[in-house]
């Protein structure tokens, strides 16, 4: 179930940074919100624990404001890797990394 919750999570971040950032888009309609949001949940499966740990002392010294970084780096890979996600510039990645953030904080109570 938390899965679905998380992949849930993903689709609707993803879609509410799509609606309220301009230069954040994903195309394709359900469909590429739906691989979107896979990519992202494996990537934060895979690849974020990962660079959690060789980035941790800069996690320790930024009080865990890096994470904001990682997080966007993640963004960042699913959009390199589907043709799904569009991001014009560095700020509206990482407005879209907030919200997409926020949406999975929030999703984490239900989980």
């Amino acid at each position: 179930m938390g899965i679905i919750i998380g992949l849930l999570a993903n689709i609707l971040g993803l879609y509410l940074a799509h609606l309220w950032i301009a230069g954040f888009a994903v195309i394709g309609g359900w469909w590429g919100y739906l691989i979107a949001g896979l990519v992202l949940g494996i990537l934060n499966l895979v690849v974020r624990p990962i660079l959690k740990i060789v980035s941790f002392p800069l996690i320790l010294i930024s009080l865990g404001l890096f994470l904001i970084v990682i997080n966007a780096i993640i963004l960042w890979l699913a959009a390199q890797l589907t043709n799904y996600i569009i991001i014009e510039d560095l700020i509206a990645l990482l407005w879209a990394t907030l919200i997409i953030a926020a949406v999975n904080f929030i999703a984490r109570w239900f989980k």
